[in-house]
């Protein structure tokens, strides 16, 4: 299925139903009192998390969205019928935004997430509602509210836990291949991936992370160059970045200018994302004997003056990569122990503002 990331969509919640005037009349009872009933409530439209779809493809063929409106009123006191809520499911990694103000709505992180986007109309009032001890026979009723509309722009970001960085080429989706079952395309040229691809890398039993593989970025992407710059927001909801450097590059490019183009786009494109922690990866060392293959990781660890970790693999011939992917699942359960027990603090210390807040608790 073609990957869709960006699409937009008209919401159109339905209108609430109106109220009517009628009065009781059965035999024996000429003058019987108000009995109009009220309209019934418009249906909202709500976006819904589901883990089944992977793309707003579907929204390129479907652009308006209308939720049911509310049935009018009746005699006898009765309501009419509210309209029912539109349930639109969406992939889990969107975001909502309004199209017309650019203010985010919302995030859709969990399988069965709900957030309503318009707000179905109020119902209108029946004349029973308008009986007073002045007015025994009002015939009067409202309309009911016509329902929210909305403008929405939606972005897919992919939820991965690793993504991957480099030039075209430079294999990165050899590397997904190798240690998940994705099953990107791989060819010798450049731009073979076109759309970001997921992998679940399975380490253990219990023990597993997402990996994202996006189209290489080349220099000046930031300024429209290229593919991967419009992808590169996918990465922005990953813990860790591999940069993947070709360490032998077959048109005899310099792998440390290569590596210093994708800083300087990285950088241009987001600062947060240049902060990001991130790796250095030597891939295809299968192309050069041992004694050359440690000169040159160590010639770019000098130019580059890189203080992190640095691994060299040949996605190929996958070695190397059963250690990076040990050591990225150690990396991860790290930083998720750490980030649990932040959040533990942070709720301790909620908890403890609200005793201190609340008197009787503190007696």
């Amino acid at each position: 299925m073609r990957f869709v990331d960006e699409a937009t969509i008209n919401v159109i919640a339905g209108d609430g139903g109106t109220g009517v005037v009628s009065f009781r009349r059965e035999k024996f009872i000429p003058r019987g009192g108000p009995d109009g009933g009220d309209g019934g409530d418009g249906g909202s439209v709500i976006l819904v998390g589901d883990h089944d779809i992977n793309t707003l493809a579907d929204f390129r063929h479907v652009r308006t969205y209308t939720a049911e409106s509310g049935l009018r009123g009746s005699g006898r006191k009765m309501t009419g019928k509210g309209g029912d809520d539109l349930l639109i499911p969406v992939p889990i990694g969107t975001l909502i935004y309004d199209d017309d103000i650019d203010e985010l709505i919302g995030d859709i992180t969990k399988n069965g997430q709900q957030i309503k986007v318009a707000q179905g109309g109020f119902h209108g009032l029946g004349n029973t509602r308008f009986k007073s001890s002045v007015n025994q026979t009002p015939r009067r009723c409202t309309p009911g509210s016509p329902g929210e509309r909305r403008s929405l722009r939606l972005e897919l970001k992919v939820l991965a836990d690793v993504g991957l960085l480099g030039l075209p080429n430079a294999g990165k989706s050899t590397f997904i291949r190798s240690v998940s079952a994705a099953r990107p395309k791989v060819a010798n040229y450049p731009f073979t991936t076109l759309f970001p691809n997921l992998g679940v890398v399975r380490v253990g039993i219990n023990q597993s992370f997402v990996i994202a593989d996006i189209p290489g970025i080349i220099e000046g992407a930031s300024e429209g160059a290229g593919l991967g710059i419009q992808f590169l927001k996918h990465l922005s909801r990953t813990t860790l970045l591999l940069h993947i450097i070709d360490i032998a590059p077959f048109d005899g490019s310099d792998p440390v200018e290569n590596a210093n183009a994708i800083i300087k786009e990285l950088d241009s494109f987001s600062h947060e994302l240049a902060e990001k922690k991130r790796w250095l990866v030597l891939n295809k060392t299968d192309l050069l004997d041992e004694d050359e293959l440690e000169q040159k990781k160590q010639d770019i660890i000098d130019r580059l003056n890189w203080q992190g970790p640095v691994f060299t693999i040949s996605a190929l011939s996958k070695t190397g990569t059963d250690k990076l992917v040990y050591n990225i699942m150690e990396q991860l359960e790290e930083d998720r122990l750490l980030a649990k027990e932040a959040q533990q603090q942070e709720d301790d210390q909620d908890a403890e503002t609200e005793r201190d807040s609340d008197p009787d608790q503190a007696q």
